[in-house]
């Protein structure tokens, strides 16, 4: 083998990790959003930045205005599903990278001081963190249905401000009954990579 990684963890995080449709009712703790994100924080990212932000969408209340933006198709999962988080990108997150690049604090003004730039950068580099968080979800034992069909800027309005970007929102629980579609097929090796 040339993975190090046990065969069943390979299989957990990712042969065999499926995006969930349908969830049980067993709750998703705080406790286990925590283990998460604490294992899922070390996670390279350019710069150490950290522009992930999660929401979490716990009350009824705010669950019937996030399923208002969802599409149509996602609607019902998300009504449905334990726990829902809202990923966005912090477009002001050079304000924190004294704290985390503190070996080059002057980090901050030298590449971002510009908004354009800044917000290029958080996209990307929350992008790789929530990628992170899927897998995070599934080393927890528990499924994540993430889901980009949703009116982001409806999104951005009713649970963020301007200073974020929602990039998705990801259903988190046990999978439920008949949760996972057909597995769609992969680009084999050689169709992906190449040497030069």
């Amino acid at each position: 083998m040339s993975l190090v990684l046990d065969p069943a963890a390979q299989d957990l995080l990712f042969r065999e990790a499926r995006t969930a449709n349908t969830f049980t009712d067993e709750p998703v703790t705080d406790e286990q959003v925590q283990a998460i994100y604490d294992l899922v924080k070390y996670g390279p990212t350019a710069f150490n930045q950290s522009p992930l932000r999660i929401t979490l969408v716990r009350s009824p209340e705010a669950r019937e205005r996030l399923v208002q933006h969802m599409a149509e198709g996602n609607r019902p999962k998300t009504a449905a599903a334990p726990l829902v988080a809202i990923l966005s990108a912090d477009n002001e997150f050079h304000e924190e990278l004294p704290q985390l690049f503190p070996h080059f604090p002057q980090a901050k003004d030298a590449f971002f001081s510009e908004r354009p730039v800044r917000e290029g950068a958080a996209a990307l580099n929350a992008a790789m963190q929530a990628a992170y968080f899927i897998v995070g979800v599934r080393a927890a034992g528990l499924a994540a249905g993430p889901m980009t069909g949703l009116d982001f800027d409806g999104v951005r309005k009713e649970f963020l401000d301007d200073d974020h970007t929602p990039l998705m929102v990801v259903n988190i629980g046990r999978p439920g009954p008949d949760a996972w579609f057909p597995r769609s097929p992969r680009l084999a090796y050689e169709q992906v990579v190449t040497t030069v």
